[in-house]
């Protein structure tokens, strides 16, 4: 069997397939320059009610966008930005959080302890997380730097603080912090 007819599909890889053909039908941007044109980069949130390039006012080409669970200054968003500006000279940085982040809703024994005996998709009561059923699991979860938080400010301040102080960050790279609020759609500045 080739690597065709093993791939599943479905009706959202078939979107996207779609939504992609239509797309390049009109696409006129291949000769955007490899630098972003506004020289900054935004590390921010995965969640999908956050869109960076309307948040921001970005265009295909503009800035970096780097997104993880939380928009947390892990190892490898600060490897990230550190590449963003040595080699592709990003010359300003912004961490932005948001309001109602599920990164708020457990800590890391809790989803460690819910992979270690399920690895389908858990549910949440809005008082605890627990899984439906126990089938496979891992016990790798426990070897996992979660980055979950309480306190969404202060997770700002303490990702800030973390990417100016990192011994690869230059001391003249700017580093902001806001908050995104999902409900009115405005940043909201950390100090």
């Amino acid at each position: 069997m080739s690597n065709e007819e093993s791939r599943q599909t479905s009706a959202v890889y078939d979107e996207v397939v779609a939504a992609n053909a239509a797309y390049t039908s009109a696409f006129d941007k291949g000769d955007l320059a490899l630098p972003p044109a506004r020289a900054f980069a935004i590390l921010t949130c995965m969640d999908a009610r956050l869109d960076p390039a309307k948040y921001a006012g970005l265009a295909e080409g503009d800035a970096h966008v780097i997104r993880n669970a939380g928009g947390r200054a892990s190892d490898d968003a600060i490897r990230s930005l550190v590449i963003s500006h040595k080699l592709l000279g990003t010359r300003e940085w912004f961490v932005i959080h948001h309001t109602d982040c599920g990164m708020e809703l457990f800590d890391g024994p809790t989803i460690a302890g819910l992979l270690e005996t399920s690895l389908t998709t858990a549910e949440f009561d809005g008082e605890q997380w627990r899984n439906t059923e126990a089938s496979g699991g891992s016990k790798e979860g426990w070897h996992v730097a979660w980055l979950a938080f309480k306190g969404l400010e202060q997770s700002v301040r303490d990702d800030v603080e973390r990417i100016r102080n990192h011994p690869l960050t230059p001391p003249d790279i700017p580093v902001h912090g806001f908050v995104y609020d999902v409900r009115t759609g405005r940043l909201l500045p950390v100090g």
